[in-house]
């Protein structure tokens, strides 16, 4: 079992690296965190997690070792695959997606393509108390901040932004600033994006 890869970055695109190490480049998947890391760097270091199948073999990498562990955790839960797995990670910060499962938050889960009512469930029943063990101090997810990132998301989407660029975006300004309104995220996402 692999426990890094360490190399020259060859490629980066959102969702795939090839590192290059010895001779042999390495295609490893990464979730957009692990992407915004490795951006502008030529050296990296990935903690990646290898996938065995029948007919396949695979590396997802991780820019940190606590989302390499939230990933286990989450392709553990039943109905939740590596390419979910690493979906639901490009989609919040792992701070952020500690917060909604120890909150058991299911909207928040549901909002990625591909989980529904029930794997939300699971997911949060499976692993409230796993993530507790994980050294990640969950994000401070309240009530009001939340109801106007979600506004500020859905008005963002429909002006035509990427989803998962857009969460990122809000999120990192409701932790600089928890008591924005929604017309304060906007405007000020509208100059990130």
């Amino acid at each position: 079992m692999l426990e890094f890869v360490e190399g020259t970055v060859e490629s980066l695109t959102p969702t795939s690296v090839v590192l290059a190490n010895g001779g042999i480049g390495y295609l490893i998947q990464v979730s957009s965190a692990t992407y915004g890391a490795l951006q502008g760097r030529e050296r990296v270091r990935l903690f990646v997690h290898q996938v065995i199948r029948e007919d396949a073999q695979e590396l997802y990498g991780f820019a940190t070792v606590e989302e390499r562990a939230l990933f286990r955790l989450l392709i553990s839960v039943s109905g939740v695959g590596p390419s979910t797995g690493r979906m639901i990670l490009s989609a919040y910060e792992t701070a952020e997606l500690v917060g909604y499962i120890e909150a058991g938050d299911e909207g928040a889960l549901k909002r990625v393509k591909g989980i529904g009512l029930k794997t939300a469930q699971r997911v949060i029943v499976d692993l409230r108390e796993k993530v507790a063990n994980l050294g990640v101090e969950p994000a401070g997810i309240v009530g009001q901040s939340n109801k106007a990132k979600a506004e500020a998301l859905s008005a963002l989407v429909t002006l035509g932004f990427p989803r998962a660029a857009s969460e990122k975006t809000l999120s990192q300004l409701l932790a600089k600033d928890g008591a924005l309104t929604v017309e304060q995220l906007i405007r000020l996402a509208l100059k990130q994006l």
